[in-house]
């Protein structure tokens, strides 16, 4: 049985950028969708209605935002499934749970409460830490410029094969017929060129070029799955995060491999996913390595 897409919505813009995210996605790969409200967000994020109806306010309102949202789903593509539910949970716990059995979870970066001010929701940062599948955080506000359409971005680490990122981000390039951008980023430690200042070229060459190997390493194995999707190398210098946000310029989907630390619970969200939940200008997918 293929798993479903859930999203989880607040009432606020950025769970609305969500929601129609996750029904484009589910569109496109053909899966239900499941829309959930923790009907405690309220609580988690310091915000609780105002408004007085005769019945707790929280049921009112959990029940008009999951009514809203499945009709703005079916509006914008009458031909997904999509089911609601309200769960009587805080979201991070609601959503975790959730991500045991969901192809995808997604969510908006901001939330609607005392926080929404902040760069990152503390919901979607603890969901993407915790998560059992991928979690996609997707932008607070539009990119200036369209994206190149099918364009998905992807950044290679330092272990050995595809990681499951890696596979992630080719199914997703493929499922939109487009092409995936696989990013190696490379420095060249500075008391190797500060050591030897009449080679300062022959280290930092060394390390490119063993990046460069790494990649195509990599990307050798990852091409037999047979998958026909344009697969193009970059090989940059600089730190790690600072190159994925500037090579996810234009993409429709920038895509990074969380590890599972021992003894956590969860990916380990390291600065570099970090950073690129932060700034990243287009929808990040946060993909749980278990290798």
């Amino acid at each position: 049985m293929q798993l479903p897409i859930v999203v989880g919505v607040d009432g606020s813009e950025g769970s609305l950028r969500a929601l129609d995210w996750g029904a484009a996605e589910a569109a496109r790969s053909r899966l239900l969708l499941r829309v959930v409200h923790a009907s405690l967000w309220e609580h988690y994020e310091g915000m609780r209605p105002t408004f007085d109806t005769g019945r707790p306010a929280e049921q009112v309102l959990a029940e008009h935002l999951v009514a809203s949202a499945q009709e703005r789903v079916r509006r914008l593509h009458a031909e997904v499934k999509v089911i609601a539910d309200v769960q009587p949970e805080d979201p991070v716990s609601a959503l975790v749970h959730e991500s045991h059995e969901a192809a995808l979870v997604v969510l908006g970066s901001r939330g609607r409460g005392r926080i929404a001010g902040m760069l990152l929701g503390s919901v979607s940062l603890a969901v993407a830490g915790r998560s059992h599948c991928p979690v996609v955080v997707i932008p607070a506000a539009a990119p200036d410029a369209q994206p190149k359409p099918g364009r998905v971005v992807v950044g290679i680490g330092d272990a050995p094969g595809p990681s499951e990122a890696a596979r992630f981000a080719l199914a997703q390039a493929a499922s939109r017929r487009g092409e995936l951008i696989a990013v190696r980023a490379w420095r060249c430690p500075a008391h190797e060129t500060a050591d030897h200042p009449l080679l300062a070229g022959s280290p930092a060459a060394a390390h490119r070029q063993q990046a460069s190997d790494h990649l195509e390493e990599v990307l050798a194995v990852l091409e037999r799955t047979g998958s026909e999707t344009n697969v193009h190398q970059s090989v940059v210098q600089g730190p790690v995060h600072q190159v994925l946000i500037e090579e996810a310029e234009g993409a429709e989907l920038l895509v990074v491999g969380a590890r599972r630390a021992g003894g956590h619970h969860g990916p380990h969200l390291g600065p570099v996913n970090h950073a690129v939940l932060h700034y990243a200008s287009c929808p990040v997918a946060v993909v749980p390595d278990t290798r």
